[in-house]
């Protein structure tokens, strides 16, 4: 354990380092290095103008609180922030300050922030691997108990049974809630239907990685500007690990086994990852490793990619006409299946939590419950479109008349969230729990050091085999200085 300790400060040091060396924005990309084109403003939700994001924000009128709100850059985010002024009327003795960044980012920023015990945030956004570590080691405040202490700063009728159960237990520790969710997914298939119709192709409900790779190979047409498919390549261990890890898991791979010995130089890894490299490079969008979440968005929106595999919130924004220009074209199916028909969906839940560090945790308490309330998916559905609100977090959401008419993906979506499996992710038993990540602490750097070998990999700056190899080298010495192996 103490072993474990050290590599736990070790990588907050670390962290702490990256997050010091993060400029305000990203930085441009490099002319070597082709990417997807960035989101065109038609795609985006109006935005008032909102206070710079410095360590100096502008002072509130006297008689405010000032809350300090850090987020990713997530459309659902976007559209959160765009209520600042619905909020700060119903609240005025609230002013909500924004720092809003990409999400590889946004994770090191906060875990260096909130590990190192920094305060310079009262609300932070988190998932479902950050809240039980983070609830373990003391960092947050739970939000059942501050709300037993400050019922006059909770969302009137906030009715916490109404969270949906799988997205209530990730985001507890000990049977006590340490977040409240924003939205919550697993993951589907899109898939573009005029394309699949005119080529006389059929999507089926479950699609198998191999018929999605012989769709996306007769669909790919990249001198008209139409790929195939579009899938994460953006190195970390939340981008591109997130849809690959559930391939691995379908191909029967596992990031380690019982013992917690590394499994990364298996056939099944090697199978999975090759199968992935494989299907970007030949039928995939080019510059993928420079292709996060926003970016595929963005691709699939614009209608230049037949299909994509990613997270089901998405699914909302590619209804939306104001954001797609696909949107009588989406169809949607399951996630694809492996030889192994385990793994292959997700469970995610960004969510608002309340680091214990915050000196205004009550101010914060009023937003998160405000955020993550009913009367706020209310709010964004009479505003912007039922189609659009949050998902993936309230049984009543999907009781909701406006909502299931608009939204004719929520019951696959809330299918794949109640039986996305953290507790038994793969055909083998493992020791861990988490279907896209590994819900230990030291996933964090590890998984972020082996995504970019493998987008190595992608880039044809080595091959698979050779990733991997460095990837089973990191994870044994990682594991052996944290004292899970000998």
């Amino acid at each position: 354990m103490k072993a474990r300790f050290v590599t736990l400060l070790t990588l907050l040091v670390i962290l702490g380092t990256l997050a010091a060396c993060v400029p305000a924005a990203p930085a441009a990309p490099s002319a070597t290095q082709p990417v997807a084109p960035a989101a065109p403003s038609a795609t985006q939700p109006a935005q008032p103008a909102q206070p710079a994001a410095t360590n100096a924000p502008p002072a509130p009128a006297t008689g405010q609180t000032q809350i300090t709100v850090i987020t990713v850059n997530n459309p659902d985010m976007k559209v959160m922030q765009g209520f600042t002024g619905e909020f700060e009327k119903a609240y005025p003795n609230i002013k909500l300050n924004w720092v809003v960044l990409p999400e590889n980012e946004l994770r090191a920023r906060v875990t260096t922030d909130v590990a190192t015990k920094a305060g310079s945030f009262d609300v932070v956004t988190v998932g479902t691997y950050e809240v039980p570590i983070w609830a373990k080691n003391g960092w947050l405040a739970s939000p059942e108990d501050l709300m037993k202490a400050n019922p006059n700063n909770a969302q009137p009728n906030y009715d916490e049974q109404d969270l949906l159960g799988s997205i209530r237990a990730a985001l507890s520790y000990k049977d006590k809630l340490y977040a409240l969710p924003f939205y919550g997914e697993s993951s589907m298939t899109y898939y573009n239907k005029a394309l699949f119709d005119a080529a006389g192709l059929k999507m089926p409900e479950q699609p198998t990685w191999d018929q999605i790779k012989e769709f996306a190979c007769k669909l790919h047409k990249p001198d008209q500007g139409q790929y195939g498919i579009v899938l994460r390549g953006l190195p970390g261990w939340g981008e591109i690990f997130a849809p690959l890890t559930t391939v691995v898991n379908t191909y029967g791979g596992r990031w380690f086994d019982e013992n917690w010995q590394p499994q990364l130089t298996s056939k099944e890894w090697n199978d999975a990852v090759s199968f992935y490299v494989d299907l970007i490079q030949k039928c995939g969008e080019p510059g993928a490793t420079g292709v996060g979440f926003t970016e595929a968005l963005t691709l699939m929106a614009q209608g230049k990619a037949a299909m994509w595999v990613d997270a089901t919130v998405a699914a909302g924004f590619l209804m939306d006409p104001k954001q797609s220009k696909v949107v009588d074209q989406i169809g949607f199916a399951n996630a694809p299946v492996g030889p192994v028909p385990k793994g292959n969906h997700w469970l995610w839940a960004w969510s608002l939590a309340i680091p214990l560090t915050s000196k205004h945790q009550a101010e914060a308490l009023q937003f998160i419950t405000w955020a993550t309330s009913k009367d706020y998916i209310k709010l964004v559905g009479q505003t912007n479109g039922w189609a659009g609100v949050p998902p993936g977090t309230r049984k009543s959401t999907y009781d909701q008349a406006e909502y299931t008419k608009a939204a004719p993906f929520a019951p696959l979506v809330l299918n794949a969230i109640q039986t996305a499996d953290p507790l038994h992710p793969t055909r083998d038993p493992v020791p861990y729990t988490g279907v896209q990540f590994v819900g230990i602490p030291e996933f964090q750097g590890l998984g972020t050091d082996v995504s970019q070998y493998i987008a190595d990999a992608l880039a044809g700056k080595t091959t698979v085999k050779d990733a991997l190899d460095k990837g089973q080298a990191k994870a044994t010495q990682v594991m052996k200085d944290a004292g899970y192996i000998k």
